[in-house]
């Protein structure tokens, strides 16, 4: 079995056991007929191997990259350009992707990174909030009871994706703030990784530090490089 059959495998099984808080909604991507097809032709093209990988471990997905397309901080309009994966049934626009694509071509082009790397969530289910007409996008930690509902999903999911990228004793957060903090409480029960490395999270870096991005593409090219693997 490839880690692309194993991908797919954890993604199609993927279900919330716990009950959601009222109001709270959760993102299930890959029921959709489109999505799948999109993760398949993405996971097929780079990740048809049994290679370990570098772990990257984001938030939760967002409404318009993986909740749109069922690939993490990745928008249509990246996966037609960057990735060479045509879809066109409909367009979404993600700044956390923007960054993200930028920082691949960096670091040696998105082939490059994606032999080396496999990211995916601390909850690859995404989460949204509606408020009257309002929809928006929800983290896991947002909620003392919506972390408390999803815990066991997320410790059994980390362990999976942690079991898929090839058990190396380290990984990379996606946010240096409360996923960084939660991340590391989750691993002090469950012994995983003996380092868990932080990343600014890309969308603050598009909201806030926009004119700074060279600099944090800089940095995480650094810290992506501090450990290699075989392949």
């Amino acid at each position: 079995m490839t880690n692309a059959d194993r991908i797919l495998n954890f993604l199609k099984n993927l279900h919330l056991e716990g009950t959601l808080p009222e109001g709270i909604h959760i993102l299930e991507p890959f029921t959709s007929p489109d999505v799948w097809s999109i993760c398949t032709a993405f996971y097929h093209k780079y990740y048809d191997d049994k290679k370990p990988r570098k772990l990257m471990l984001g938030i939760n997905p967002g409404r318009l990259g993986a909740g749109s397309t069922g690939v993490p901080f990745t928008d249509t309009k990246r996966l037609n350009e960057a990735c060479d994966i045509e879809f066109t049934k409909f367009v979404t626009h993600e700044p956390s992707s923007v960054f993200m694509y930028e920082m691949m071509e960096a670091y040696g082009g998105v082939d490059r990174f994606y032999s080396h790397f496999y990211i995916n969530s601390v909850f690859p289910l995404g989460f949204i909030k509606k408020d009257g007409a309002r929809v928006v996008n929800f983290n896991y930690y947002d909620s003392k009871a919506l972390l408390k509902a999803v815990q066991d999903d997320i410790e059994k999911n980390i362990r999976i994706q942690h079991e898929i990228s090839g058990g190396l004793p380290f990984c990379y957060c996606i946010g240096s703030g409360k996923n960084y903090t939660f991340l590391s409480q989750f691993n002090e029960q469950m012994h995983l990784f003996d380092e868990i490395i932080p990343l600014e999270h890309p969308r603050f870096i598009m909201q806030y530090k926009s004119r700074e991005k060279s600099r944090y593409i800089d940095d995480y090219i650094m810290k992506l490089s501090k450990y290699t693997i075989e392949h």
